[in-house]
Formats: C-alpha cells, sequence, structure tokens
C-alpha cells in the first residue's frame, strides 16, 4: 500500500478533530495525534472504535455523537441503521466505491439492472443504484416485494442483471420461468447479497440452474464498499480504505491468516471512520508489507457468533465450507460442549438422498480441520436438522 493514504488520513483526521468535537474527544483521550501518522503502526496506536460505542455517543450527543466533520447543507443523505445508528454521507459518485463491482463484473452501457434493495432508511438500494448508474448501466428502482410485477418487469424491459438478497433472487426467478417460461428468462448477472449458512453452496446451484454469475461485495452502512469480488478468493480491498485484523478485545492486529474482527479506516473523513471495528470477523487472504489487508476472506459470521473450541475460534463460516466441501450435504451444525474438563465439537451432517455417508463424513472431518484448525471430535448423520438451526451451537455451559 502506498505511503500516500497514510498521508492523507494524517491531513484529513487532523483537519476533522478541528470540525468534530467527539473525533477530537476520542483522539485526546488516549494522545493520539492524527496529524503525526506516517505508517500503519502509527495508525494502531488509536484503540479500536466498536459500533456499541459510536451508538452510544449518539445517544449522548445526537444525532451524530459529535462526529460529523462537515456543515450540515453539505450532507447528501443521513442514513439510519439498526440501533439507531445515524450515518451521514456526502454526495458520493460510485455509489462510495460500489462501482468497481460492476464494473469488475462487465456490467456498464446497455446492460438493464433490476435493483431490489430496499430505498428507504437503509444505504443498500441508493447506493447500488448509483453504483450502477456510474458504470453506465440502466437502473430499474424495483425495491423490495411485488413479486409478480417484478417477474413482469424483468421479461418485458429485458432485464440483464439483478441485485438481490439470495432469497428474493430465488423467488423471482422460479416466478419468471414458471409464469412465462424458461425462455423468457435471459438474466446472465445477479449482485447478491451475503448470508451466513450455506451461501457459497446456494451460489453455486443458482449459477448452474439459472445460468448466471454471481458477484458480491462487502460494504457497510458507515463505510459505503470495504471490499468487492474479482473473480478470486475473498474480496479485494478498496484502495481508499486501511484494513486491518484484530482481535476483538484487545484491539491488537492480529497474525496474517488468523481470524479476527475487520477494523477499516476511511481515507475520506467527512465521517471519520478511523480504526472502526465492524463486529464483522474475516481473516487476511493477502497482506501488504506493512501488514494491512490486500485481499480479504469471506465473512466468517458476527465476532459474538464464534465459539472458542480448545483456543481456536470456531466461526459459522467453517461450518458453510464443511458443507460445500462434502459430496452430498445438504446442511450441517456443530455442537460444542464440555465433557471431563475438555471441549468437545461434534459434526452433524444433513445428507441428499442416496448420498455414500462414509465418504462424506470422511470429507466433512477433513473440511472442519482444513478450515478450523482443529479436529473434530465426532462426525455423525442425522436425517434432518431443525429449521433455521445455527450453525454453530454453543453447549459447554448447559
Amino acid at each position: 500500500m502506498s505511503d500516500d493514504i497514510y498521508r492523507d488520513i494524517a491531513q484529513a483526521y487532523a483537519a476533522a478533530a478541528e470540525k468534530a468535537p467527539g473525533l477530537k474527544a476520542r483522539f485526546a483521550a488516549v494522545g493520539f495525534d492524527p496529524a503525526a501518522v506516517t505508517s500503519l503502526a502509527d495508525l494502531s496506536h488509536l484503540p479500536m472504535m466498536k459500533k456499541e460505542e459510536l451508538l452510544k455517543l449518539q445517544r449522548d450527543t445526537p444525532p451524530f455523537g459529535g462526529f460529523l466533520a462537515a456543515d450540515l447543507k453539505d450532507i447528501g443523505r443521513i442514513y439510519v441503521s439498526p440501533g439507531p445508528i445515524f450515518e451521514p454521507t456526502l454526495p458520493g459518485a460510485g455509489g462510495h466505491g460500489l462501482d468497481l463491482l460492476f464494473k469488475t463484473a462487465a456490467v456498464g452501457a446497455g446492460d438493464i439492472i433490476l435493483n431490489t434493495w430496499m430505498y428507504h432508511l437503509v444505504p443498500a438500494g441508493l447506493l447500488f443504484d448509483e453504483a450502477a448508474q456510474a458504470a453506465g448501466a440502466t437502473v430499474i428502482p424495483g425495491g423490495v416485494g411485488n413479486t409478480e410485477l417484478q417477474a413482469q418487469i424483468i421479461v418485458e424491459v429485458g432485464v440483464t442483471s439483478i441485485c438481490a438478497s439470495t432469497a428474493f433472487f430465488l423467488t423471482l426467478a422460479d416466478k419468471v420461468i414458471e409464469t412465462y417460461g424458461r425462455d423468457a428468462w435471459k438474466v446472465k448477472t445477479a449482485f447478491l447479497g451475503g448470508e451466513m449458512g450455506d451461501w457459497m453452496a446456494k451460489r453455486r446451484r443458482i449459477e448452474a440452474e439459472y445460468g448466471v454469475s454471481t458477484w458480491a461485495a462487502y460494504a457497510t452502512a458507515d463505510l459505503g464498499l470495504v471490499g468487492y469480488e474479482d473473480g478470486g478468493e475473498g474480496y479485494v480491498v478498496h484502495p481508499d480504505r486501511v484494513v486491518q485484523i484484530c482481535d476483538p478485545v484487545s484491539g491488537a492486529q492480529v497474525a496474517h491468516g488468523e481470524p479476527g474482527e475487520v477494523v477499516v479506516t476511511a481515507r475520506d473523513a467527512t465521517w471519520p471512520m478511523i480504526r472502526f471495528g465492524t463486529g464483522d470477523s474475516a481473516f487476511a487472504l493477502e497482506s501488504n508489507k506493512d501488514g494491512g489487508v490486500r485481499r480479504l476472506s469471506a465473512l466468517q459470521g458476527r465476532v459474538g457468533a464464534a465459539v472458542k473450541v480448545r483456543e481456536i475460534f470456531v466461526y459459522p463460516r467453517v461450518i458453510e465450507e464443511v458443507v460445500i466441501a462434502t459430496p452430498g450435504a445438504r446442511a450441517a451444525q456443530a455442537v460444542v460442549t464440555r465433557e471431563n474438563d475438555r471441549d468437545i465439537i461434534r459434526l452433524s451432517l444433513v445428507l441428499e438422498s442416496g448420498a455414500d455417508s462414509a465418504t462424506a463424513v470422511a470429507a466433512a472431518a477433513e473440511a472442519f480441520k482444513q478450515h478450523a484448525r482443529i479436529r473434530a471430535d465426532a462426525v455423525n448423520v442425522l436425517a434432518e436438522l431443525p429449521e433455521g438451526a445455527d450453525l454453530i451451537v454453543n453447549a459447554k455451559d448447559v
């Protein structure tokens, strides 16, 4: 990563602190001088800030907690995330970086995109809309619901790409095929929202069944785009973001390849997100020389969703990888117990009819060991799991 980004961060956050009393107080409390930042090591002297802390500050000093480093007249929109947390944004070209995803997927001029993300309060709908237009595409602002009407739009307008949650994409695709026939389905690209569970397996089935290529990005309301898919594994980090993987308790950066909390610093400081803990867990697939993340793994889950097993944090994403790697697997679950002063983790598999149990059990055990870096104590095959069952159950204290 170029040293220019740290120079820009130093200048931007030093200036922002003079406009945003909450930010200035955050720096003063730990003796942090943003103007002195020249490297990732300098930046790391600032303790990370959790979203829960921002929420408390906003409740104490509404609406922005003293963190807005711009005049209100310059703010284009205020988004509202659960909490509620208020996120002000300046009008931003390219959906605050999300246009990089569309350009990488070669979607642009001549494409008609049905955008079914919500446009109200949260940023998803508008960010995808702005990004798609910046890439040269034409956008239909569908929003959520109205399945029959949106299916009709797909056919009659000639939609080539859909932005949607995985579940709503499947609903729309099935409605088009059911109502108008397979030949009416002309969609070639889908930009899908990330989910926990067997999301990657769902994407592969979608690609095979519906003849589309699927793409995704990692973005938050606070930061806009953090990383985007480029055909390789995980997400390429946006060039205007400094991403670290940190211990969720101490805030210290963990070793390359170790899972931890995604901590992001934005180059722009209008809404000064510096060393901001997203609450999401991932690990670095590629790192810069200074230790910052160049390529980020798929999200492993929320930080609080991990279960510590024999000194190793096991995340829901590990169980998703087990499903993907196991022939014939429909679902899986891990249950952690404490027996005779030892952590025990057992896997349960649900298999498709006709799947070979022995092959599946061996593949699941190997996939779990590869992704979790510990061995499962047992792998069993069940007829079913409860609907909506958690991927990992912590029963150590039960």
